[in-house]
């Protein structure tokens, strides 16, 4: 009796956590310290996006590997001229500079308004959001009062990212990890409507352990584009009917077998996932509505508050 009045409270305690994050978390946070904050990270958002596409799925994928390690405040964003930050693990290695750009150049720009005010947590939540919308896709609230990390450690990454070649069991035990369901798995990976992939990434599907779920048309074309011994450097889209569109394409993709990574088309492979791509390949609206609860959910993940957290006056350092 003992021992599960520990559990239950613990659960309780575990409740009353996610209840408070949520709680101080809101759209209208900064309404009355930096009101005009959103429509200065857009502009700059904007103005980087002219200049170069890959800001979209630098910034998205940035994003995503920040909330998956310590959280969604902007850990993955420290510099250390030791090489031992959270960007400087393998797994981080290849996020594209123009993500951490666009955060850096908005940060500038917010701080000129409103200086000590904006976490840098809270602005690659909204330039993420911005970038969606650029592209086509969905416009969301995004919750804010997220507090700017303490930690970033290029130790503590391993294990804590989705992988290319990764099973659905395997994806699903990441996200459990951050409260998130085989669901928001489906859903998430639709980001991948955007951005690309090196041919390194994917070339076993090709080759060394050939993948008989690869459509034979796509894999011969893929083969064509990424030979063996390619330059590293070469990319191929993730999505490759509309890759600059954010849309619903990359579920009909992978209905098709031309889901360019194994961790993407095991989500059609697999029975337990299958239905659900098959619903977005035919809604695209109902995509766009989940993509964007989505998104709220995953920018709730390990919110710093109080002690755990500050507001930086650079990005890729601690105060």
């Amino acid at each position: 009796m003992e021992s599960w009045s520990r559990l239950l409270s613990l659960a309780v305690l575990l409740l009353m956590a996610a209840g408070k994050v949520e709680s101080q978390l809101r759209p209208d946070f900064y309404a009355s310290t930096c009101p005009d904050v959103e429509s200065i990270v857009r502009e700059e958002v904007r103005k980087k996006f002219v200049q170069t596409f890959v800001t979209v799925p630098a910034t998205l994928r940035l994003f995503f590997h920040d909330c998956f390690v310590e959280g969604c405040d902007a850990s993955v964003i420290i510099a250390s001229p030791n090489g031992d930050a959270e960007k400087d693990a393998d797994e981080n290695i290849s996020l594209a500079g123009d993500g951490f750009d666009t955060v850096v150049k908005a940060k500038t720009a917010v701080e000129s308004r409103c200086p000590g005010v904006v976490s840098c947590a809270d602005i690659l939540a909204l330039a993420t959001r911005d970038v969606v919308v650029l592209t086509g896709g969905p416009s969301f609230a995004v919750e804010l009062g997220r507090l700017d990390g303490l930690i970033s450690q290029r130790s503590r990454v391993a294990g804590k990212l989705p992988k290319p070649d990764q099973s659905l069991d395997e994806l699903n035990a990441i996200f459990k990890q951050n409260n998130l369901t085989e669901t928001d798995v489906i859903i998430l990976s639709g980001a991948h409507t955007l951005g690309f992939a090196h041919c390194g990434t994917f070339s076993d599907r090709l080759y060394s352990n050939p993948d008989p779920t690869l459509n034979a048309d796509f894999a011969r074309q893929l083969q064509d584009d990424c030979p063996r011994n390619v330059d590293p450097l070469v990319a191929i889209n993730l999505d490759v009917n509309t890759p600059r569109t954010f849309d619903n394409v990359f579920y009909s993709n992978l209905v098709e077998g031309k889901g360019l990574l194994r961790s993407d088309q095991v989500l059609f492979s697999d029975p337990r996932s299958r239905s659900k791509v098959v619903e977005f390949a035919g809604d695209a609206a109902g995509f766009g509505a989940a993509f964007a609860d989505a998104m709220v959910r995953l920018g709730r993940v390990g919110v710093k508050t109080g002690g755990d957290g500050e507001i930086r006056r650079d990005c890729t350092a601690f105060n």
